[in-house]
């Protein structure tokens, strides 16, 4: 699952988990617990539409504020973010913090009532791939997109591999990582407007895709722009074209990153 949310330090988050789940219990007419194609159909379904690709929000925090379809967070070190949008791109996850737990517990509740009598245990594990090189975690919207990528807020965490001239060249994707790590990426067109609280700068973005209006607000020190849509070929592009701007006479390769197994590949000519 792909998702961002708000985190009491942090702020705005991407991130991306694996999901395992091992269901225990009697066997039915065919001999099974659950036959597995349902066992994906249902879990699948049920995290699609509740809590992938959504801004989930910790309900208990003390920093929240809702008003219809307006929240507003105010982090634990004074930071704002403002997010509007269809009911549909949000999750309330009871509890003051985001964690695996918390949304396992979520899924959980939601998940037990669809399972046949004859299921009476279930184990559910959420977590990230292995941190292996560098990584970012990065969130974002696209609003031409006709699926849920067009919600504002939602988000992946990023595995980067750079070649230089052939040769895979760490330094520079740590330096790209931390470029990015913690940010959103904002394409210039959506942005409406610079604004400030609490002395900090902020960036709103906003913009009416196929499920509605959405309007985002937070830090501009948490803001990456890009003049074209975010999707991840053009944010590999993005990076290639940089390099090669830093770095004249020299050829790239960036492998961008999209939650767990998925990406795109920019090369120099």
């Amino acid at each position: 699952m792909d998702f961002s949310y708000l985190h009491p330090v942090r702020g705005l988050l991407g991130e991306s988990w694996q999901v395992d789940i091992e269901l225990e219990g009697g066997l039915d007419d065919q001999g099974m617990v659950l036959d597995f194609g349902d066992v994906k159909r249902q879990v699948k379904q049920l995290i699609d539409e509740g809590f992938d690709h959504r801004l989930l929000v910790p309900a208990d925090h003390p920093g929240l504020t809702v008003e219809g379809q307006r929240l507003s967070f105010l982090t634990d070190n004074g930071q704002r973010i403002r997010h509007t949008g269809p009911a549909e791109a949000v999750q309330f996850i009871p509890g003051k913090e985001i964690t695996p737990e918390t949304v396992t517990r979520a899924i959980r509740q939601a998940l037990e009532p669809r399972l046949p009598d004859n299921v009476h245990g279930m184990e559910l594990r959420l977590y990230p791939e292995p941190e292996e090189g560098a990584w970012y975690q990065y969130s974002h919207g696209l609003k031409l997109h006709c699926g849920n990528c067009q919600r504002i807020a939602h988000g992946h965490r990023s595995r980067i591999r750079i070649w230089r001239n052939g040769v895979r060249d760490e330094m520079l994707e740590q330096l790209w990582a931390g470029r990015l790590r913690d940010i959103y990426i904002g394409t210039e067109a959506d942005m409406l407007a610079i604004t400030s609280c609490r002395d900090q700068t902020c960036f709103r973005f906003a913009y009416t895709a196929e499920q509605g209006d959405f309007e985002l607000e937070l830090p501009a020190d948490r803001c990456y722009l890009m003049d074209a849509e975010s999707t991840v070929e053009n944010i590999a592009r993005h990076i290639r074209e940089r390099l090669e701007e830093e770095h004249p006479g020299d050829g790239f390769r960036v492998q961008a990153f999209e939650g767990l197994g998925k990406g795109a590949i920019s090369e120099s000519s």
